[in-house]
């Protein structure tokens, strides 16, 4: 099963009146905030709410199974943009607009989220009808960056920085050490989950989960599981959960079996 995840309950992509809208799911690890986006792309003429993901695996799920047109992704929630690159990767039709917390109003991450695929930049905190312009925007245009942003993505940067912590040249678009695949495998190792738990939320066989593991292993230059998550997290790779994400433990827990002590 996957975790955070809602589906449409009406025929996909259709709007009221049978015309083909725009389908838009929000990948944020905050409850209330997914319900305001909800309510924002439902009463938006032309957009239409497929559904939700409050982590990183059950995102690249959502994004495979339901092929969204359009993704607003929280900045907190991806601050090194290895999500977006797979996201994108996966789905080059796919459009990723970034809700910009305070936090990452900065050159270096609209830089590093521009060269990940990035197609929207507005700042998190922006008005409902500023929003539903921008997603409208980032469609047509494939580019479009908030005026309130614009100066610091102006600023010429000297390099961006990969998955592995390596400079890359200016414009260069980097990419993960880990396939879209390893990257979930190692979601759920980091979530305590063993390779047959892995499997079923997956829908993989534990041999093919097991092999995964192992070239997470190889790639991290990791001795064991526990040694390659705490990598992952030192480089980068994984993150920690935001701080208000409370409620999703609630959430998680519900399909996802408790983590050992």
């Amino acid at each position: 099963m996957t975790h955070g995840m809602d589906k449409a309950r009406t025929g996909p992509g259709l709007g009221a009146a049978g015309t083909r809208a725009l389908t838009v799911a929000a990948l944020d690890p905050v409850p209330i905030f997914r319900e305001g986006l909800n309510a924002l792309v439902n009463r938006t003429p032309g957009l239409r709410w497929v559904g939700h993901a409050g982590n990183h695996h059950a995102s690249l799920q959502l994004c495979e199974q339901l092929r969204p047109d359009i993704a607003i992704v929280d900045s907190g929630f991806d601050p090194h943009c290895h999500l977006i690159r797979l996201l994108s990767d996966g789905d080059p039709t796919l459009v990723i607009v970034v809700l910009v917390r305070d936090a990452h109003r900065t050159a270096h991450f609209l830089s590093t989220a521009a060269t990940a695929g990035v197609h929207g930049l507005v700042p998190r905190s922006a008005e409902s009808l500023r929003l539903a312009e921008a997603i409208r925007r980032a469609h047509v245009d494939r580019r479009y960056t908030d005026p309130s942003l614009a100066a610091l993505t102006a600023r010429p940067k000297r390099h961006t920085t990969s998955a592995s912590g390596q400079p890359a040249g200016n414009g260069e678009r980097v990419r993960m050490p880990l396939s879209r695949r390893e990257y979930q495998v190692l979601q759920l190792v980091a979530e305590g989950l063993e390779n047959s738990a892995i499997a079923k939320i997956l829908f993989l066989s534990v041999e093919t989960v097991r092999t995964h593991v192992k070239s997470i292993l190889r790639k991290l230059s990791s001795r064991d599981r526990t040694h390659a998550v705490t990598t992952a997290f030192r480089s980068g790779i994984l993150i920690p959960r935001p701080d208000d994400t409370v409620g999703q433990a609630r959430e998680a827990a519900s399909t996802t079996p408790p983590r050992p002590r």
